[in-house]
């Protein structure tokens, strides 16, 4: 059929309205047009619409000479109009229906609308042609033309009162002239009963402005249609919700005289959106407002300049506790029991409590009065004080919560939340159950911290990481009998670093391994050249072990490998321990540190006195030497000194188990004297030269120290680089 290739060569948009179309139409008795003839006639007023619809900005004279056409071609039932808008509607995109407006709140003209006023002016034009021409012939002419003329009429005011959209017609002041019983009865009245009002009978306060603008803008002939979503006033009180089109009626000079509006229900379709909306934006179990929610609080109260903003960010300490012994249900009754609370006791404050996700919760306080962000941390920690009852089970909550305040000018609302982590986790790692308010101060630390953690690796890939020599010296006759291999980092941002500065980051992350083997790598080779360069001079090398490098599986493999590869005979290698380095669990001496000793290698415990020494596991050690913490050392400045006693005792239990000691901190003669006077066999410190790279130190290795041409007396006190 030559109208199935015509069909088959349109767009799918084309195909599926006329497909829709054609069967709505054949449902209805005596079309003038039918079969072949009215798919020919459908397949070009579908592609004439399409293309007009595509338009942009919609071709509405298009869209209304297919409405016209229509006319021409007979199809005059009553359900034809209906029908055809219903098949436009259902068929062509809605970004095709309609395009963008020229400024802000105007809506753009629908091909609905515009075939449906083609369609009206069309019959409109026809009637009133029929009606001239009735005047232009006989008597008879005229009564059959009138005959037509109320045909017409009668066929018009069906397609009005049977559509299925409501539709009404107002004059140019706002009084109803006609509507039908479907826009009469969506707001429950009777035609006859709404023909009494006006549109200001359905107008709300807040959105008269804008419907009284639509109407001039359509009367001053600045737009020929317009579309928006409109509430009306139902006869019960409740809303109604429409999706409304109006479109002007000229008379014979193009004066607007009328507006016909098309009105459709969208109250449900609303509703759902709402539900959507507010399930998208809250909590589902605890009913509170949701991350999303709060995010979008925080941006609006960041838009107001010349503000502050406020965040209480809180964290229900060891929830994860109850989930494991009561199971998740319960978990979550607690949940919702907290989100309770904090909605009666900080939400009914005006401000906004949200749940961010597991058991964090945060509030939001816009702009607020000095001393409210601390009340409310009082507030909640003082409230989770009282057990909250679960079914059977009576829990005990406590809360560790972040405080941060900051003017809008200073910050974003990305760094604030931020801001308020970081101070959540202060709180719970300062010891939970306690709020805590954010210190920039304290920040920047943590951010250095972070900064040195995360380029440790690649300052070691990058040979960053030196190691500097001190000489330890033996108190008989004052020359070096050995050195100790001390690391620095020279950090291309923060300059040198002193290992108390990164020491204990390369523990925690694990590189502390991979330094250390650097460390003793280095000594091991300097040790090795200066041995083999003076023959039967003796000089060990000193090198400090971590915790985790002494629990290290490959401890002995490395020190092997170092030795061997250097050349550094084990008995010239002292590897020095801490007290809790050195034993294992149980209080057992670690392994690895016994097979060290047994190769040879001199084993000191480093900063003897410390904590709380248990004297009872020396004798169980492979030691050779106690080193002295400077504590000790310091009180030695000046005869009589109270530290001297202890010192002394010290030395002596020592030799008495037959290790050697070592002083360390020793920075005068007066010190270098009362260590000599008790005993002690070795020191090292600024008397005798402080940390330097290795062609420093060497040179002071072959003299007495400390050297004639420089002080010997230094700053009693001063503190001393750290291994």
């Amino acid at each position: 059929m030559t109208g199935g290739h015509e069909l088959s060569r349109s767009g799918p948009d084309v195909t599926a309205l006329v497909a829709s179309w054609a069967g709505d139409l054949a449902r209805l008795a005596a079309l003038p047009l039918a079969g072949e003839e009215l798919l020919h006639f459908l397949v070009r007023a579908a592609s004439l619409v399409a293309r007009a619809a595509a338009a942009d900005p919609v071709d509405v004279d298009a869209a209304r000479q297919v409405g016209a056409s229509m006319v021409d071609a007979g199809l005059l039932a009553p359900d034809v109009l209906p029908i055809t808008v219903s098949a436009l509607a259902r068929n062509l995109p809605t970004a095709a229906r309609s395009a963008g407006a020229d400024r802000p709140h105007e809506t753009a003209p629908t091909v609905e609308a515009a075939v449906a006023d083609g369609y009206v002016a069309r019959l409109r034009a026809r009637i009133l042609d029929e009606q001239e021409s009735m005047h232009r012939t006989e008597v008879a002419a005229r009564r059959q033309m009138e005959g037509a003329l109320r045909s017409s009429e009668a066929r018009f005011r069906a397609i009005f009162a049977n559509a299925g959209i409501g539709i009404g017609i107002v004059d140019m002041e706002g009084r109803i002239v006609d509507v039908n019983t479907a826009f009469a009865s969506m707001l429950g009245y009777t035609v006859e009963e709404f023909r009494l009002l006006t549109v200001g009978d359905f107008v709300y306060a807040d959105d008269a402005a804008q419907m009284w603008e639509l109407y001039r803008d359509i009367t001053e002939g600045r737009r020929d249609s317009a579309r928006v979503e409109k509430r009306y006033r139902h006869r019960e009180g409740h809303v109604v919700w429409t999706d409304l089109t109006a479109s002007p009626i000229r008379d014979a000079h193009g004066v607007p005289v009328f507006i016909v509006v098309l009105v459709e229900d969208v109250t449900a379709l609303r509703e759902l959106r709402e539900r959507l909306r507010r399930q998208a934006l809250h909590d589902p179990l605890t009913l509170l407002p949701n991350r999303a929610l709060f995010q979008d609080r925080l941006s609006a109260a960041f838009a107001q300049p010349g503000r502050r903003v406020g965040i209480c960010h809180l964290d229900l300490d060891r929830f994860k506790a109850v989930n494991d012994r009561h199971g998740h249900e319960v978990g979550d009754a607690l949940l919702i029991a907290v989100a309770r609370l904090l909605d009666k006791w900080v939400a009914t404050r005006g401000h906004l409590v949200a749940r961010m996700g597991g058991d964090e919760f945060a509030i939001l306080v816009d702009d607020p009065p000095e001393g409210e962000l601390a009340m409310l941390a009082d507030t909640v920690l003082a409230v989770l004080t009282e057990p909250i009852v679960i079914d059977e089970h009576r829990l005990v909550v406590s809360a560790s919560i972040g405080v941060v305040e900051y003017a809008v000018e200073e910050t974003t609302p990305t760094e604030i939340l931020k801001a308020a982590d970081v101070t959540l986790y202060w709180a719970k790692s300062d010891g939970r159950n306690r709020w805590v308010r954010f210190d920039p101060e304290r920040h920047a630390r943590d951010m250095t911290r972070y900064t040195l953690s995360a380029t440790l690796l690649p300052g070691l890939e990058r040979d960053e990481f030196q190691v500097e020599y001190q000489p330890i010296v033996g108190l008989s006759d004052d020359r070096a009998v050995g050195v100790e291999a001390l690391v620095r980092w020279a950090h291309p941002t923060f300059g040198p670093l002193s290992p108390d500065q990164f020491i204990d980051l390369a523990e925690e992350t694990g590189s502390i391994v991979q330094l250390g083997r650097h460390v003793l790598t280095s000594a091991c080779e300097r040790g090795a050249e200066w041995n083999t360069a003076h023959p039967g001079a003796g000089l060990f090398v000193s090198v400090n072990l971590a915790v985790r490098q002494a629990h290290d599986p490959d401890l002995v493999d490395d020190v092997t490998h170092a030795l061997e590869t250097t050349g550094l005979p084990p008995h010239l290698l002292q590897l020095e321990l801490t007290e809790s380095a050195l034993l294992g669990p149980a209080g057992r001496p670690v392994e690895a540190i016994m097979a060290l000793a047994g190769m040879g290698v001199r084993i000191a415990v480093d900063d003897f006195g410390t904590g709380y020494s248990n004297l009872g596991y020396l004798p169980r050690l492979p030691l050779h030497t106690l080193k002295l913490a400077r504590m000790f050392i310091d009180g030695l400045h000046t005869p009589p000194a109270d530290a001297s006693p202890i010192v002394g005792g010290l030395i002596a239990l020592a030799h008495a188990l037959g290790l050697s000691v070592t002083a360390e901190g020793v920075e005068t003669p007066a010190q270098a004297d009362r260590l000599r006077a008790s005993a002690c066999d070795t020191a090292q410190g600024w008397l005798y030269g402080r940390p330097a790279p290795w062609h420093e130190t060497a040179r002071l290795l072959d003299t007495p120290l400390p050297p004639e041409n420089r002080p010997a007396v230094l700053t009693p006190g001063r503190p001393q680089p750290g291994p």
